[in-house]
């Protein structure tokens, strides 16, 4: 990995701490850890994991660039069918891992412009640094509309509104599995002599295996096929089933529906890690400082949720969603052969073209009580595909 920057001296040694924790847990667990359990401790472990501690994370200084750090344009798209489900259900968001703030702040004032202001905006982030960065960003771009935002610590008991989780899924944790003619094997973490992690395998059991059987005949023939399933992904679109009474998920990451998730070409996973705007495929390179992510199985997602009681109201690619929501018309209002215009129009472009961010960014509405087609699915709706 010697391509790739080299940390601070205080980053190594915080990096030191989170594999030490890491690796203390691999022992205590009897020297297997899931991945899954690793992916949680190295992204969320209070104080050490990557958005827990006080590194930045988004945008040029960070690790990775999201879509509203790219353009308001795509705050200002989305509030369009935000806006079409609040006045269907109640005039009340939540965002669900809100980075840096810039999207909220973004849709705050884009709803502010269709005077359709939420009674409440509500962020749940359990990082204290992340939230601290949310009240800067939004206090900056919408002083005026910052009382409207409240924080929460764990999910509602009951909700009605809109949920919004932009790159949300692919980071929560997931298991490694190997299908193998006719065993499956669950791929952990381990210690080498020198205590360095280090990849081990053990026989699938439960809810994993049984999740593993399911897919099994997606993944082909003629050796090892490894790839990932995320039971906390699908748990957490199940839970939505016991809160929301009224409203919609609208959910957008990276990702396919199974039988492309699980092609027999895609061999070895979508695992994917995040430093300094370099992609690379080692988990155990500096844990706690960089971001680990999986593309979503969105196949997936919407069977949880339907089995807990919800409807899958549209499943589409975000070029397509956006360009239903109107973003060339946002696009359109600013002055022509301006600075703003050329740096709007390339993220458009970026956003939305199909070699870019377009395809393989897709966007799903998952909902209660909602009987009117959307606008954002209006063209190009796939759901047929899951």
């Amino acid at each position: 990995m010697s391509q790739l920057p080299a940390p601070s001296p205080d980053a190594l040694a915080h990096s030191r701490q989170v594999h030490e924790a890491i690796a203390n847990t691999v022992v205590a667990e009897g020297g297997f850890l899931s991945f899954a359990r690793y992916m949680e401790m190295a992204l969320y472990a209070p104080g050490l994991g990557y958005y827990a501690a006080g590194a930045r994370k988004f945008g040029a200084a960070g690790d990775f660039v999201t879509a509203p750090e790219m353009t308001p344009l795509f705050g200002q798209a989305l509030a369009a069918q935000i806006a079409q489900v609040m006045a269907l259900s109640a005039r009340t968001v939540i965002e669900v891992g809100a980075g840096s703030g810039r999207l909220a702040a973004d849709l705050l004032l884009a709803f502010e412009q269709l005077g359709c202001l939420p009674d409440s905006y509500a962020i749940l982030d359990l990082s204290p640094d992340l939230r601290e960065r949310q009240r800067e960003t939004i206090a900056a771009a919408a002083p005026h509309l910052l009382s409207r935002v409240v924080w929460l610590d764990r999910l509602p008991e009951t909700f009605s509104g809109v949920v919004v989780a932009n790159e949300l899924l692919d980071a929560l944790p997931a298991h490694l599995v190997v299908w193998d003619e006719d065993v499956i094997r669950e791929r952990g973490v381990a210690l080498d002599a020198d205590g360095r992690f280090t990849w081990n395998e053990r026989p699938a059991t439960g809810a994993l295996l049984a999740a593993a059987r399911e897919i099994a005949d997606e993944t082909g023939t003629g050796g090892a096929y490894l790839s990932e399933i995320s039971l906390a992904a699908r748990a957490w679109s199940a839970e939505w089933g016991k809160i929301l009474q009224q409203g919609m998920l609208l959910l957008i990451d990276y990702g396919f529906p199974r039988h492309e998730f699980y092609h027999p070409q895609r061999r070895q996973g979508t695992l994917m890690c995040h430093y300094r705007h370099h992609a690379h495929p080692d988990p155990f390179y500096l844990p706690g400082l960089q971001d680990l992510t999986v593309h979503v199985d969105f196949t997936a997602i919407i069977a949880a949720a339907h089995g807990a009681g919800l409807d899958l109201l549209g499943y589409t690619n975000q070029g397509q969603f956006l360009l239903n929501c109107g973003v060339l018309d946002h696009l359109a209002r600013i002055p022509a052969d301006t600075a703003d215009y050329f740096r709007a129009s390339a993220a458009t472009a970026k956003l939305t073209m199909p070699h870019e961010m377009g395809e393989l960014f897709k966007v799903i509405a998952i909902s209660r009580g909602i009987d009117e087609a959307l606008i954002g699915f209006s063209r190009g709706d796939q759901s047929r595909r899951l």
